[in-house]
């Protein structure tokens, strides 16, 4: 039987939350992200948000420009993240495989558990019944011979949609004369490649193949071979140590020079990493430090670290490497461990860190207890809340402004 595929996507998932957990937002113009006197960018905005122009990844204070009645929000993770929970948990009833893309997005393998196209049609419909029942969130959902065909379709009818392409011909059929951008991995660099030499839409591929795979190699091959409609990718269950590291990063909202304040950061930077280590059971081999400076050159540093996860040896290393890096504004800080792997023994926890006599323990209470002593604030005693980003971005301007 020919593998069937659903792909799921919620619709603007942070700012339908909002919205349905306060609907006097509904219908409204909301911006989800940095506010408007902050650095930052959109993180989703509603679709009422879009018809000004806005969206995702764009400057805020371009957001604000575009839209200066709109409603902007901090985001609340923790929301979504049980709102994200509920959904994948329904999703996952249905699917043998579950390749999660990000919180509200998902391919699902249905092809065992469907049977048949129409079985997969009735486990579609369930799946957007049950997300606006259960969870209050409408969802796109589109039904694929392939995973591309199946993004195709999700996108096909947004928002609430639903959308089948059965075949490889009905995939080309639908997409023949649209720009190249329609294809998995064209994005608008490549795009603009393609454009330079007279290449704009799905048949203009088809028909130059050999001036595409000249100009983009392997990858020009693959969008070729999408071209056609061919595309045999399976769903992968997404497994935490396939990322390539686990990081955090702070972008200040006035670019900092004082870099012992730079380094109090770090350590805080360096709890939320070996937070997220933690609660995925991974280690790194690497510790990375990057700088974005104030003229928004970034750089990166990066040092090997055998069987790193903890804080205090990733601010160790985090603060040595800040010791040699040129010393001017800088705009954002972050720290990140790498070349991550399953534990080969027991995950180092808080209560560990703590414990009397254990070195590690000593690093990270001693910083701490300096902070409390600089800042007048409890850090060791409201941990918990730092690693949420809204509450560790306020916490880091507040000691900044106070320092």
């Amino acid at each position: 039987m020919e593998q069937i595929i659903v792909h799921v996507d919620m619709d603007a998932f942070y700012a339908s939350v909002e919205v349905r957990d306060n609907p006097q937002l509904a219908g409204k113009p909301l911006i989800i992200g940095s506010l408007p006197n902050e650095r930052g960018v959109v993180a989703t905005c509603s679709y009422e948000a879009r018809e000004y122009g806005v969206h995702s990844a764009m400057n805020i204070k371009e957001a604000y420009r575009l839209c200066p009645n709109g409603i902007f929000m901090h985001p609340n993770f923790d929301k979504y993240k049980a709102a994200s929970n509920q959904l994948h948990d329904i999703w996952n009833e249905y699917a043998t495989a579950s390749e999660t893309i990000a919180l509200d997005e998902a391919y699902l393998d249905v092809t065992e558990k469907a049977g048949s196209w129409e079985g997969a049609c009735m486990i579609a419909q369930a799946i957007k019944r049950r997300a606006l029942n259960e969870v209050g969130l409408t969802c796109s959902v589109g039904i694929g011979y392939s995973k591309t065909a199946a993004k195709t379709a999700s996108e096909e009818k947004k928002p609430d949609g639903y959308f089948e392409i059965p075949t490889a011909e009905a995939f080309v059929n639908l997409i023949i004369d649209r720009n190249v951008r329609v294809l998995y991995t064209v994005g608008a660099k490549t795009a603009e490649k393609l454009a330079n030499i007279g290449i704009e839409t799905v048949r203009d591929v088809q028909n130059r193949q050999d001036e595409v795979i000249r100009l983009l190699g392997k990858q020009g091959y693959w969008i070729t071979q999408l071209a056609f409609g061919k595309d045999d990718r399976k769903v992968v269950e997404y497994r935490p140590e396939d990322a390539k590291s686990i990081g955090r990063e702070i972008t200040f909202q006035e670019d900092e020079s004082d870099f012992e304040f730079l380094k109090d950061v770090l350590l805080l930077l360096s709890l939320c990493v070996q937070n997220r280590a933690a609660r995925v059971g991974l280690y790194g081999e690497g510790v990375t430090l990057k700088i974005t400076y104030g003229d928004m050159k970034n750089i990166t540093r990066s040092r090997s670290v055998p069987f790193c996860n903890s804080a205090a040896t990733i601010y160790k290393n985090a603060a040595e490497i800040l010791e040699h890096i040129e010393r001017r504004p800088v705009r954002l800080i972050g720290v990140s461990i790498n070349k991550l792997s399953g534990e080969d023994g027991r995950q180092l926890s808080f209560g560990d860190i703590f414990e009397d006599g254990a070195d590690d323990g000593d690093i990270i209470s001693n910083r701490l207890d300096e902070m409390q002593k600089k800042y007048n604030l409890d850090f060791a005693g409201h941990l918990e809340k730092i690693y949420h980003g809204v509450v560790l971005h306020r916490t880091i301007e507040y000691i900044r402004k106070h320092k």
